[in-house]
């Protein structure tokens, strides 16, 4: 079998490195020798763009936090209108770096689209900032709520991070939340928060299977018509 070749690193803050890392014509993401995102199993990062955008009637303000190798990117703009604005929020200079150069063709070299407008920042700061802003906020951030591997993401998960999507978002906005599993409690703080909450269950490779991920969609709707939808 063809050897894995690291083609960059890159320190990340409070230790550990990311690896960019490419064998044949696949390409994955690295944080301390464990796998953040690869090219071979994104079917899932796909279906959360598109299942979020089907449940908003006109978008015209995305947020994305989370750029990945840019599946999800994509996917949104594949869905959205001409005149729609995209923001993407990523904190890993070097993650931006590599979709710039590397690992920008796999899917569609999204960063150079003139709706989309890059952010280095964390996501979290830039959802609490805005009120009202959006009409969809796409988070594939870490491994989802409880799955954490760096802490610091525990906030934008919790009911402060909740609470902040909630008043960014537009009336009839959606929250969607990638997951590399289930996870109740962050349901009940969506239900809190006042989201009309649907959680779904996807693989990762799509119809040809792969592992199994866990998507979460909040609609922000009036505080009497909150509740859970079937999965």
């Amino acid at each position: 079998m063809t050897p894995w070749k690291v083609i960059d690193r890159a320190p990340i803050p409070k230790g550990g490195e990311l690896q960019l890392a490419q064998r044949g014509d696949e390409w994955v993401v690295r944080l301390g020798g464990h796998t953040l995102m690869s090219s071979r199993a994104h079917a899932s990062e796909e279906t959360l763009a598109a299942w979020a955008l089907e449940r908003v009637a006109e978008p015209r303000d995305i947020l994305i936090g989370g750029l990945g190798l840019g599946f999800t990117a994509r996917t949104t703009l594949d869905k959205v209108p001409p005149e729609c604005r995209v923001i993407i929020v990523e904190l890993s200079k070097q993650l931006v770096e590599w979709n710039r150069t590397h690992v920008g063709h796999l899917a569609g070299r999204p960063l150079d689209d003139p709706r989309v407008r890059i952010v280095e920042d964390d996501v979290m700061k830039r959802i609490a900032a805005a009120s009202k802003a959006y009409d969809a906020i796409l988070l594939d951030v870490d491994n989802g709520p409880s799955a954490l591997t760096t802490g610091g993401n525990k906030k934008l998960y919790g009911r402060t991070g909740v609470a902040a999507c909630h008043r960014a978002l537009k009336l009839g906005g959606v929250l969607a939340v990638w997951s590399a599993g289930p996870d109740e409690d962050y349901v009940r703080v969506l239900e809190k928060m006042r989201f009309e909450v649907e959680v779904k269950r996807v693989t990762a490779r799509g119809p040809s299977g792969g592992s199994s991920h866990v998507l979460f969609f909040g609609t922000k709707r009036e505080p009497s018509r909150s509740r859970r939808q079937p999965a």
